[in-house]
């Protein structure tokens, strides 16, 4: 959905993992420091959670921070060129995306059938789906809310298996349309008679071959999805 500000959420996204904000901070960190460490301290997070993020991106992305050893010049850490492409790849969608006023929801009624802290499921007309709530029990009826930057747009045979994805929310679908921006471009995917939204860049659009009828595979993690009560409590 929207960030704090009303606009689009900024992410690339490979084999089912996200570079976002906080990846974009990092990597600015360690450019800056020459230092993933410094790089970690500086973002008040561990230097083992920080290794542990760079090893998830680089599984998807390719080898991204170059890691030296002491040596005459002395130890250090630099984004490789594929490292500052991403970063700069992102910086790029960033701007385009904070001259978007609005971000397109799909929005869809269920019922919650089960509650795991702040996780529920819903049953809905397209299936069993995965969201955050605020206190919403067992039973209720909700409006379930999908924003369209949280959406990913796959090709059903190369998209990623569903245990090697955060992504739990996973349907099929065909584009019905392409409704083309200058550098965003807004997909509309019919799912059983339910039409959902994604946003993709040019180059993603590209990839793809995104046309009308095509069959195609949308994901999304739990925590871009929002149950609202359609009804408030009495």
């Amino acid at each position: 959905m929207a960030d704090g500000t009303g606009h689009a959420r900024a992410a690339l996204t490979k084999a089912g993992v996200e570079f976002d904000s906080r990846d974009a901070a990092l990597f600015r960190a360690i450019d800056r420091t020459n230092s993933i460490a410094v790089a970690a301290e500086d973002l008040g997070r561990s230097r083992a959670r920080a290794l542990e993020r760079i090893k998830s991106l680089e599984d998807a992305f390719g080898e991204l921070v170059e890691r030296q050893r002491g040596g005459q010049e002395g130890g250090g850490s630099h984004l490789t060129g594929t490292g500052r492409e991403l970063l700069d790849r992102y910086d790029r969608l960033s701007a385009v995306l904070a001259t978007t006023a609005t971000v397109p929801e799909t929005v869809l009624s269920g019922v919650v059938t089960a509650v795991e802290g702040e996780m529920a499921k819903v049953e809905t007309d397209v299936g069993t789906l995965r969201g955050l709530h605020d206190g919403i029990p067992v039973g209720e009826t909700v409006a379930v809310r999908i924003g369209a930057d949280h959406v990913t747009v796959s090709e059903p045979t190369t998209a990623p298996e569903p245990g090697a994805t955060s992504a739990r929310n996973r349907l099929d679908g065909t584009v019905s349309t392409v409704e083309v921006g200058e550098s965003v471009h807004t997909v509309h995917i019919d799912v059983d008679g339910v039409a959902f939204q994604a946003l993709v860049t040019e180059e993603s659009r590209r990839r793809l071959g995104l046309r009308n009828g095509q069959e195609v595979l949308i994901l999304w993690k739990a925590t871009g999805t929002w149950l609202v009560r359609e009804h408030a409590p009495s």
